[in-house]
């Protein structure tokens, strides 16, 4: 059947400007880190990609290695535009990254401009495409120049295979320096994409504000922690959790009955707000405007659309966050 995106798709959804630059995100971008790789349901994943469209959500953020296996998830993607999205590649923003170990040798690792390149290219040709809107150095390098990954960056973005540069989980220091080695190519770090949550708050000692005096924008990875900032769990760790699997980056041991506790605090605060703990935790990270876009992720189509729902109240009274706070710093 063809698909046919929803007419009032842009009605519902809350776009930003990122940075200075002239391009607008959607408040929620979908990203295919879990979830649309070769193991998974293709018709799952082609439902969540879709009904995200509907919804308003344009960005859509990949990475070489995502899947598994590595690449799969682009292959995914790339089917997916293929077959359903060909007619609204203008209506996407699209991006993928490198920097994590994708093939054996040294060459399919790092930050060189081999690498990075390299990836690109195979990032292309596994989505069907002639550019990403979006590259990221996935990673800052330590044992690469950072001239030399900045500059990879940059011939990306001259040689037209993507339309602008970004960087992934570097900190204040490697920003900066990153901000104006591209600056000074003439090339804008467009977007950084750090992972912030009500647990895990970095960015607020000096990224955010490091960014906006560069004019860059940032999406957070990570909004709900893995799944930890939802109803699920509130009543401990469920058999069918991230948390109780093998192998995942959230481990049993991460959910602690202090912890545990302060979910139920918090979701206490949500539903004062007509909000599930998810939807808070997403109007969280959006507050007060420094943060462009939220990263979630999903394994159903209800997940997404509930979600969205949290754009329906993004304001936050100051004795909300002053409990917030309490509960998680005090």
């Amino acid at each position: 059947m063809t698909y046919l995106p929803g007419e009032n798709r842009y009605q519902g959804m809350l776009y930003n400007r990122c940075g200075r630059s002239g391009v607008q995100l959607p408040a929620i971008s979908l990203g295919l880190w879990h979830n649309f790789g070769g193991i998974d349901i293709y018709e799952n994943s082609r439902s969540m990609v879709l009904r995200a469209f509907d919804l308003g959500i344009t960005h859509f953020d990949l990475a070489n290695n995502y899947g598994p296996p590595s690449g799969s998830a682009e292959q995914t993607f790339g089917r997916i535009l293929r077959d359903d999205l060909k007619a609204y590649r203008d209506e996407l923003i699209i991006s993928t990254k490198a920097g994590y170990y994708m093939w054996p040798g040294p060459y399919g690792d790092g930050g060189s401009r081999k690498y990075l390149l390299a990836s690109l290219d195979q990032s292309l040709r596994r989505m069907g495409l002639e550019y990403v809107d979006i590259f990221y150095s996935h990673r800052y390098d330590p044992k690469t120049p950072i001239e030399e990954t900045m500059a990879a960056l940059d011939q990306a973005v001259k040689q037209g295979k993507a339309l602008y540069a970004g960087i992934s989980s570097y900190d204040v220091e490697e920003t900066a320096k990153a901000a104006s080695i591209l600056r000074n190519m003439g090339t804008s770090c467009l977007i950084h994409q750090p992972k912030y949550n009500m647990l895990e708050r970095w960015i607020e000692d000096g990224l955010q504000d490091l960014l906006e005096q560069e004019g860059v924008g940032s999406i957070v990875f990570c909004p709900l922690a893995q799944g930890l900032l939802t109803n699920r769990y509130l009543k401990g760790i469920p058999g069918d959790s991230r948390a109780a699997r093998t192998g995942g980056f959230l481990k049993a041991n991460d959910v602690t009955q202090d912890l545990v506790e302060k979910l139920n605090e918090l979701g206490a605060i949500a539903l004062d707000r007509g909000q599930s703990l998810a939807q808070m935790a997403v109007a969280w990270v959006l507050r007060g405007g420094k943060v462009t876009s939220a990263l979630i992720g999903a394994s159903k189509t209800s997940q997404i659309e509930d979600n969205v729902r949290a754009l329906a109240n993004l304001q936050f009274s100051d004795e909300e966050l002053a409990r917030i706070d309490g509960i998680l710093l005090g």
